[in-house]
C-alpha cells in the first residue's frame, strides 16, 4: 500500500494533522527533564503516549535525538517503533540532501524497513536539484514510502532561492511542485511524493493544480498559523494538506491529559479540511 494510500485513510480515520516530537532544550527545561539522552526518552515516551494513538501523523525532529549520538539515536529508533506501533504514520524530519551514493544511503537509512530508523516517509531539500533525490524516490516508490520536499518555506531566507526564477520563468519552488505532480500523475489516489509549505508564508505564489500529493503546513499553533490562513493560502489543494503543530501541543506536557486536548482541539479546528 502507497504512502499516499496509507496518508489519506489516516486522514480520514483520525483528522489533518500532524504533531511533532521537537525536544529541545526549552522544553526538556520546561518539562523538568535533564538535557540528556535520558531527559528526551522520557519525552519521547510521553509524546508518544499521548497522541501517537490519535494523531494521523507523528513527525520526530532528528536533530534533536541525534546531538545525544548514539544514545539519542537510540531512542529515535524506539520512538519510530513506538509511533508504527501506535498506529501513527511516522514522518522523520531530517530535510536531507545530496547526490548519488549518498543520497542512497540515506534512502536506505530512513527508507528501507530493515532499518532501524525506518520511517513512513522523511521530509528532504531539494536544492542540489530535485532530481538529485532520485535514489529516495525509486526506494519510496519500491517500498511504499514517502517524501515531502521543501517547496516555500517560512523562514525569512527562504525566499532567497524559493522565489528565483529559472530560464523559463517559473519559481523554484513551482518547479519543485512541477516536478512532484509528474511523478505522482499515475498515482491511484493521493501521491506519495508530497512538498513543505509553511502556513505563515502569507500568501501562495505557486500553483498547487497539479501536485496530487500531500502538503505538509508547519507553523500552526504558537508559530502563529490558523485555520483562515490555511483556508487562504492552500485553496483548492485543502483536502491535502496535513497542518503541523509542534510547540502548541508540547507546550502542555507533560501533562498527557492536556496534551490529548490540545490535539484533540486542533485536529476539531481543521475537520473541514476532510469535507
Amino acid at each position: 500500500m502507497s504512502f499516499g494510500a496509507r496518508l489519506e485513510a489516516a486522514l480520514d480515520t483520525r483528522g489533518s494533522l500532524c504533531v511533532g516530537i521537537d525536544p529541545h532544550p526549552g522544553l526538556l527545561e520546561a518539562w523538568d527533564l535533564p538535557v540528556d539522552a535520558e531527559g528526551i526518552a522520557r519525552f519521547a515516551d510521553t509524546c508518544v503516549e499521548a497522541f501517537a494513538g490519535r494523531a494521523a501523523v507523528v513527525k520526530p525532529q532528528s536533530a534533536f535525538f541525534e546531538r545525544f549520538g548514539a544514545a539519542g539515536i537510540a531512542v529515535l529508533e524506539r520512538t519510530l517503533a513506538g509511533l508504527r506501533a501506535a498506529g501513527a504514520l511516522a514522518l522523520l524530519d531530517v530535510k536531507r540532501g545530496d547526490i548519488g551514493s549518498t543520497m542512497a544511503a540515506y534512502a536506505d537509512a530512513y527508507l528501507d524497513p530493515a532499518s532501524p530508523l525506518a520511517a513512513d516517509a522523511v521530509t528532504v531539500s531539494p536544492y542540489l536539484g530535485v532530481g538529485s533525490l532520485e535514489p529516495a524516490f525509486e526506494l519510496a516508490a519500491r517500498t511504499g514510502g514517502g517524501m515531502f520536499v521543501l517547496a516555500l518555506t517560512s523562514n525569512k531566507e527562504g525566499p532567497q532561492f524559493q522565489h528565483a526564477r529559472v530560464a523559463d520563468g517559473r519559481l523554484v519552488a513551482q518547479v519543485v511542485v512541477d516536478e512532484l505532480g509528474h511523478r505522482n500523475r499515475e498515482a491511484d489516489g493521493l501521491g506519495s511524493c508530497g512538498i513543505v509549505m509553511g502556513a505563515t508564508i502569507g500568501t501562495s505564489s505557486v500553483d498547487l493544480d497539479g501536485l496530487n500529493g500531500p502538503i505538509l503546513a508547519p507553523g500552526v499553533g504558537a508559530q502563529g498559523g490558523t485555520a483562515d490562513d490555511v483556508r487562504r493560502i492552500f485553496g483548492g489543494a485543502l483536502r491535502n494538506v496535513v497542518p503541523s503543530v509542534s510547540r502548541e501541543v508540547l507546550r502542555q506536557g507533560p501533562d498527557i491529559s492536556a496534551m490529548r486536548a490540545a490535539v484533540d482541539k486542533l485536529a476539531s479546528e481543521f475537520a473541514f479540511l476532510r469535507d
